[in-house]
C-alpha cells in the first residue's frame, strides 16, 4: 500500500460523512484509512485521557467500514492542537481529509483567517492536499471540477485533478474564470482559451483516458467555481492562486469555495 489517506475526526456528524469520503478516497488508491483524534491537554505537560475518546475513534472506524466495507483502517489519538497534529501526519499521508460545518466548526477553526490571529491555516501548511467534505451529497457522476489560473499551486492542482479523475472514472472540467471588465476587444477570452490549453497540454497527453472539458468562463473565479461545484462530485483548486498577496498563506479564492462550495473541495498547494 501507499501513503495513507488521513482523516481528523472529533465526534461530530461532519466529521463521520467526512470518515465515508476519506475510506472510499483510500479504496481508490489502494491505500490504508488512518482515523485521527487530537486530544488537547488540559494543562502543559499534563494529559488527561478523555473516556469518551476512545468510542468516538471506534465510531468512526466503524463508520468507514459500513460506508466502504474493503476499507483498511488504523486509528491514532494523539496529544496536541489539531492543526499541528494533522499537519505532521500529512508528512507521511497522500491525502487531508476533514469534515465541514459551512462557515463555522472544525473547518474554522483548522482553517482559521489568514488576515487574524488564528493559527497558521492547515491547508497552507499541510505537506499533501486536504479534502474539505461538506454536509451535502456530491453527483457521484459528476465531473471532476478543476479551477486553474497558471499559478504554480494551480500546476500542482492540475496534476492532482487528472488523477482523481483517472481513479473515479470521471469527465474533467478546467475552468479559468476572467473578469468580464478585462475584455478589451475580446482577448480576455482569448487568453483564457490559451491559458487552459498550455496548463493541461502535458498532463492531458499522459491521461488520454480521461475525458476533458474546457471551459473559460466570464465571472469572478470563487463565484463561477462555486456554481460549477453544483454539479461536481470534487472541485479542485490550488492553495494560492496568481493574483494572491504575498503575505497571505491561503488564496481568497480557495477560502471561498472550502466554505460555499456543493461538492467536496480538495486544496492542492506547492510543497517544494
Amino acid at each position: 500500500m501507499g501513503n495513507p489517506v488521513v482523516v481528523g475526526v472529533d465526534g461530530s456528524s461532519a466529521a463521520l460523512t467526512a470518515v465515508a469520503a476519506a475510506a472510499a478516497a483510500a479504496v481508490r488508491r489502494g491505500a490504508a484509512l488512518r482515523v485521527v483524534h487530537a486530544e488537547i491537554p488540559v494543562k502543559p505537560r499534563l494529559v488527561v485521557p478523555d473516556p469518551a475518546v476512545g468510542p468516538l475513534v471506534r465510531q468512526a472506524m466503524a463508520h468507514a467500514l459500513h460506508a466502504v466495507p474493503e476499507t483498511v483502517v488504523t486509528s491514532a489519538v494523539v496529544t496536541g492542537d489539531v492543526v499541528h497534529v494533522l499537519e505532521a501526519e500529512s508528512q507521511a499521508a497522500d491525502l487531508i481529509v476533514v469534515g465541514s460545518r459551512g462557515t463555522g466548526g472544525i473547518t474554522r477553526r483548522l482553517l482559521g483567517s489568514v488576515l487574524g490571529s488564528t493559527p497558521v491555516p492547515l491547508a497552507a501548511r499541510s505537506y499533501c492536499p486536504v479534502m474539505v467534505v461538506r454536509g451535502e451529497d456530491p453527483d457521484p457522476t459528476g465531473p471532476v471540477v478543476l479551477g486553474v489560473d497558471g499559478s504554480p499551486d494551480s500546476e500542482q492542482a492540475v496534476a492532482f485533478a487528472f488523477a482523481e479523475s483517472a481513479r473515479r472514472r470521471a469527465e474533467l472540467v478546467a475552468v479559468h474564470a476572467w473578469r468580464p471588465d478585462r475584455a478589451s476587444s475580446g482577448r480576455a477570452p482569448e487568453a483564457a482559451e490559451r491559458l487552459l490549453g498550455q496548463a493541461l497540454a502535458g498532463p492531458e497527453d499522459a491521461c488520454p483516458g480521461v475525458t476533458v472539458r474546457r471551459e473559460p468562463v466570464g465571472g469572478k473565479a470563487s463565484e463561477v467555481l462555486i456554481e460549477a461545484s453544483r454539479a461536481a462530485q470534487l472541485l479542485v483548486v490550488g492553495a494560492r492562486g496568481r493574483g494572491g498577496l504575498a503575505g497571505l498563506l491561503l488564496g481568497s479564492v480557495s477560502q471561498d469555495v472550502m466554505t460555499r462550495a456543493h461538492c467536496p473541495v480538495v486544496i492542492v498547494r506547492t510543497t517544494t
